[in-house]
C-alpha cells in the first residue's frame, strides 16, 4: 500500500498537522474521478440481520444520474464484509477491489443525463463497535430481559462499515428505502416513516423522503414499544415518535418531555425542523446516542446532563437531558446542513454544542445561557486547530465542540443584536437547506448577515490554537491596550466594564491609548468574549 506523508501547515498558525496518510485515506476522503462523474439519486438498502451469528446479508440498489462519461464507478464497503456480485440491467459486472474501495467496471454506455442503477449484493460479519458511537460499527447487545438489542453507529468510520454506498459526504442521496429483516418478535426502527411490515419475514420497510447523509442511516432492533405526540410547529403538524424498550415505557413518557421543549427552542433559533415529511423520532439504543436523521438515537439512561454529569460545571447542564438536546440539535447542523469534508466537522459540532446554551436561553434566559457556554471552556484543550486536513477523511480537534461554541457566543457579542443573530442562524438553515457545504460558505454567510468581516475571527479560532491575549496598562485615566497571540490582521472589538458600565475598545496588534471615564482599577473584560487578558506594567 502506498504511503503518503502529508504535512499541512495552515497559513495562520504555527501548529502543523504532520501525519502519515495512506492511499486508502485518499480513496475514502477525496472526490475521486470514479465518484465525481455520477450523482446519487436513490438507494434501496435491503438487509437481513442475524444477531446470533453477528452476520448480515443483503443488497443495495444504487440509482444515479450520469454527469459526464465514465465507465468505472467507485463503491465503498469495508472488510470483513464482501461484495458477492454487482449487476446492472441483470448483467453481472466485473469489480476491481482496492481495500475499502471497489471499482465497478460498467458495460452499459454511460450517457450524460441518463438515470441508471446498479445492484450490489454483499454479506459478512460487520465490524463490531468497541466503544460506540466513537468507535462504531454494529452493537450486538442484549436488553435486561435477554432479548437482542442491536444498533449501528458509524460517523467518521463511514457507513461503508456495514453497507455498500458512495461513502463520501459531498453527495447525499435524494431519498431511500431501508428494508430490514429482523429476528422474530423484535422490531427494526430506521430513518423516515414506516411504509409497511412484511409479517411473513418480519421485514420492516422505512422510507426517507428527504436527502440523507450516509452516516445518518441506521438500524435499531429491539423489543420496542411506541408512543408519540403531535407537535404544532412552524411548518404545521410534526409527528414526534418515541421507541423505547418495553420496560422503560413509563419513565420514557416522563423523561422525553424534553423533546417538545427542544423542538420549541430550536425552531425559534434555527427555523423549522428540516424533516417534517420524515417525522422526528427518538429511539432507545444500547450506546450513548447519535444524530441519525429523523431517527435520533438515545442511550443516556434517562438521566439529566451527560449520563448524570454537568459538562459546564454550573449546575445548568442538569436542567436537561444532554443527549436529547445535543443529538436533536444535529437535525439542523449535520443533517440539514452537512459538511462536504470531515475536516469541516466543526460545522456540525460547534453549532450543535452552541445549541445547548441556546436551549437554555430560550427556556431560562440569556444569563443562564451565558453561564453555561462559558462554563464549558474548562473542556477546551487547544491541542490542534479545529479544522483538519482535507481530502483524507480526518477531522480536527475535539475543541470543535466547546471552543467552537464559545467562538459563536463571542460572535453573538460582536453582532450585538440578538434578533439579527437569530435571523443569521435561521438564514443558514434556509440558505443551505438540505445541502452539503464548505467552511468558506458558512463563514461568508455569517459575515454577510452580521454585516461584519469575521474572516480573521474565524481564522483565529478555527485555524490556530492561539487564544487572543488582551494586554492593558492603566496610566491615570488612560488605558493602553493591544492584542497579542493573534493572527495577522486580527482586530476584534472588545467590550470592557469600568465601574460595571460597558465600553467598547478596538484592540489591534499595536498599542493604543484611550481616555476612559470612571475608576480604571475596576476595569474588567466582558466574560462573554473568549479571550485571555492580562494587566501589564
Amino acid at each position: 500500500m502506498k504511503k503518503i506523508l502529508v504535512s499541512i501547515l495552515l497559513a495562520t498558525t504555527s501548529v502543523a498537522f504532520c501525519q502519515e496518510f495512506t492511499e486508502q485515506d485518499t480513496l475514502r476522503g477525496s472526490i475521486t474521478p470514479e465518484r465525481e462523474w455520477w450523482d446519487l439519486n436513490y438507494y434501496h438498502l435491503d438487509v437481513a440481520v442475524d444477531p446470533d451469528k453477528k452476520f448480515i446479508s443483503g443488497s443495495n440498489t444504487i440509482r444515479y444520474k450520469v454527469l459526464k462519461k465514465n465507465q468505472v464507478m467507485q463503491v465503498d464497503l469495508q472488510p470483513p464484509l464482501t461484495i458477492e456480485k454487482v449487476t446492472q440491467d441483470g448483467k453481472k459486472l466485473e469489480v476491481v477491489n482496492n481495500g475499502n474501495a471497489h471499482f465497478v467496471q460498467l458495460k452499459k454506455k454511460q450517457k450524460k443525463g441518463d438515470f441508471n442503477e446498479i445492484k450490489v449484493y454483499y454479506s459478512g460479519h460487520p465490524k463490531e463497535a468497541i466503544r460506540a458511537p466513537w468507535d462504531g460499527g454494529f452493537s450486538w447487545k442484549k436488553d435486561p430481559n435477554g432479548n437482542d438489542f442491536v444498533a449501528t453507529s458509524n460517523q467518521g468510520l463511514g457507513a461503508s462499515v456495514w453497507w455498500p454506498n458512495k461513502d463520501h459526504m459531498y453527495d447525499e442521496v435524494d431519498s431511500m428505502l431501508i428494508s430490514v429483516k429482523s429476528p422474530r418478535g423484535l422490531m427494526d426502527v430506521s430513518n423516515g416513516r414506516l411504509r409497511k411490515v412484511d409479517e411473513d419475514t418480519n421485514t420492516y420497510h422505512w422510507f426517507v423522503a428527504n436527502p440523507i447523509n450516509n452516516y445518518g442511516v441506521n438500524i435499531n432492533i429491539g423489543d420496542y414499544v411506541h408512543f408519540g405526540e403531535k407537535y404544532d410547529g412552524e411548518k404545521g403538524t410534526l409527528d414526534m415518535d418515541y421507541y423505547v424498550l418495553r420496560d422503560n415505557l413509563e419513565k420514557a413518557k416522563e423523561h422525553f418531555k424534553d423533546a417538545p421543549k427542544m423542538m420549541e427552542a430550536f425552531e425559534h433559533w434555527f427555523g423549522p425542523y428540516p424533516f417534517y415529511e420524515d417525522s422526528f423520532k427518538l429511539v432507545e439504543v444500547p450506546y450513548l446516542g447519535m444524530e441519525h436523521q429523523s431517527s435520533v438515537t438515545y442511550g443516556n439512561q434517562y438521566m439529566k446532563g451527560y449520563l448524570g454529569r454537568d459538562l459546564s460545571g454550573t449546575g445548568l447542564g442538569l436542567k436537561f437531558d444532554f443527549i436529547i438536546i445535543h443529538e436533536s440539535g444535529h437535525e439542523w447542523f449535520a443533517n440539514n446542513i452537512t459538511y462536504k469534508d470531515i475536516a469541516d466537522m466543526w460545522i456540525h459540532e460547534s453549532f450543535t454544542a452552541y445549541s445547548e446554551n441556546l436551549f437554555l436561553d430560550f427556556h431560562l434566559g440569556k444569563e443562564a445561557s451565558a453561564d453555561y457556554v462559558i462554563g464549558t471552556r474548562t473542556n477546551i484543550q487547544n491541542d490542534k486547530p479545529i479544522i483538519g486536513p482535507y481530502g483524507v477523511n480526518t477531522e480536527g480537534s475535539k475543541d470543535m465542540y466547546y471552543k467552537g461554541a464559545n467562538m459563536l457566543h463571542t460572535i453573538r457579542q460582536l453582532v450585538n443584536d440578538d434578533e439579527k443573530w437569530r435571523q443569521a442562524l435561521r438564514g443558514l438553515n434556509s440558505e443551505f437547506y438540505h445541502q452539503t457545504v464548505t467552511t468558506k460558505q458558512i463563514e461568508e454567510y455569517i459575515s454577510k448577515k452580521s454585516e461584519i468581516d469575521l474572516s480573521k475571527v474565524f481564522d483565529q479560532y478555527l485555524r490556530t490554537t492561539k487564544i487572543p491575549l488582551f494586554e492593558y496598562k492603566i496610566d491615570g485615566n488612560q488605558v493602553k491596550y493591544r492584542y497579542t497571540n493573534i493572527v495577522d490582521g486580527f482586530a476584534m472589538p472588545l467590550n470592557i466594564l469600568v465601574d460595571g458600565k460597558p465600553q467598547i475598545l478596538s484592540p489591534t496588534a499595536d498599542w493604543k491609548s484611550q481616555e476612559l471615564d470612571g475608576d480604571l482599577s475596576t476595569l474588567e473584560v466582558d466574560r462573554n468574549y473568549y479571550v485571555d487578558h492580562k494587566q501589564v506594567k
